[in-house]
This record gives structure tokens, sequence and C-alpha cells, in this order.
């Protein structure tokens, strides 16, 4: 029997994953740097430094505008104060220009109709998450939403697919983690559980397969058709 029909269960990245969200986080973050007098940054930009959550993508862009050292004690001090500007206008406008990739809807309804359990597990905070994910009309088909604050620790660290082990009561062969960065298969790898690397999100300019997932997809729809298939 192969490996894939052991899955009961999968957990989905959401920047990146099943959204396009740079659109909004880079309106968000020009809105922010502009407050500093700072120069704006470009999208392609802010979708090289989107995955380790609100605070780190601020940092890097303060760390850019500004030319000063990403943890340097004048940078930490103005992130410090700028992070709640950052987070009301990101919150002000999370769906304005943000998409959903094609075929996400249609795909996750056929695994909820095909019996996979299925959860969200993002580095975005939990505030965001839950709004963005009723904004598309994907609020009802996960069992589980984590955000990046909702634990102790976010991904690569294997806490948030360890918790959905633990709450799942699943073993590790029975959950898949599906993503479009490094650090959804780094986490992964860590729990010991399978994963699936997506090409077309946002993985600071590398390709996702070298960072080994155990299956690549160029779309959406590919993961479906993959797990039918075995």
């Amino acid at each position: 029997m192969s490996q894939w029909a052991n899955i009961k269960a999968i957990a989905f990245d959401l920047d990146g994953t099943l959204i396009d969200s740079v659109p909004d986080l880079a309106a968000a973050t020009n809105a922010t740097l502009a407050e500093c007098n700072l120069p704006q940054v470009s999208d392609a930009l802010v979708r090289s430094w989107v995955g380790n959550g609100a605070q780190v993508l601020m940092q890097r862009a303060l760390s850019f505008a500004s030319e000063k050292p990403e943890n340097s004690a004048e940078l930490q001090a103005q992130l410090e104060q700028v992070m709640p500007r950052f987070m009301h206008y990101y919150g002000e406008h999370l769906q304005q220009h943000s998409l959903l990739y094609p075929h996400v809807l249609k795909t996750l309804k056929q695994l909820t109709q095909a019996g996979y359990q299925l959860a969200i597990v993002t580095n975005k905070p939990y505030r965001f998450t839950v709004p963005l994910l009723t904004a598309f009309g994907l609020d009802g088909l996960f069992s589980e939403v984590l955000g990046g604050d909702s634990l102790a620790k976010m991904k690569p660290d294997p806490m948030p697919l360890q918790h959905l082990l633990q709450q799942w009561q699943l073993d590790t062969t029975q959950l898949l983690m599906v993503g479009d960065s490094k650090n959804d298969i780094l986490a992964a790898k860590a729990a010991n559980v399978m994963s699936i690397g997506l090409t077309y999100g946002y993985n600071y300019g590398e390709d996702i397969g070298l960072s080994n997932p155990d299956a690549v997809c160029e779309h959406f729809s590919d993961i479906g058709k993959y797990l039918q298939s075995q």
C-alpha cells in the first residue's frame, strides 16, 4: 500500500499557498514606511520577505528601507514602535487586493468530500487569518486554524503540526503538510510527517524542490490528483 494511502488529515499554509496576499501586505508595509519617512518597497521585495510572520516581514522592510542591520538596537526600537501601525493598516485592508489562487476552493471542497480533515497552519497572526478565510469563503472547510501566535512556536518549528497530531489523535503517517515555503517543509520533516511543496508561492526566491518535500506540485489542484492517484 502506498504511503499516501495512510493520509487522513491535511494541514495547509495560507499565504502563498491558498491566497496571494502580497499586494495587501505590501500596501500595509509601504503605508508604515511612509509614516517613518522611509522609501517605498516593491511587491517583489515583500514577496521575498513573507513567511516568518508579520514582525519579521516589517523588520526586513525597515532594514532594507533604512539601510540599518536587522538586529541593530536602533532598528529593533523602531520596529517596536511601528508594529501597531502595520497591524492597523493590514487589518483595515486584508482583502483589498489579495486573491485566491486558482482551483483552491474547488480542490478544498473535493478533499473535504473525500473525507480528509483539514487545518490551517500559518505564521500569519491569528487575528488576520480567520477574517481572511471568511472573506474568501474558506472558513467552513477547516476543523482547526492555527495562526503564528496561536502556540508558543511557529513554523519551521514542528509544534503546530505536533499539536494537530495530538489534537486529532493521528499517527505521523496520517498527516500531510502542504505549503509553498521551506518553513512548511522543515516543519513537516521535524514533525516526521509527509509534505507537498507548491512551486508558485513565496519561498525567498528558492526552488521549493531544494527543501526535498515528498512531492512537488505546480498547481493547487494537483494535490487532489496526486492523493487520488496513489
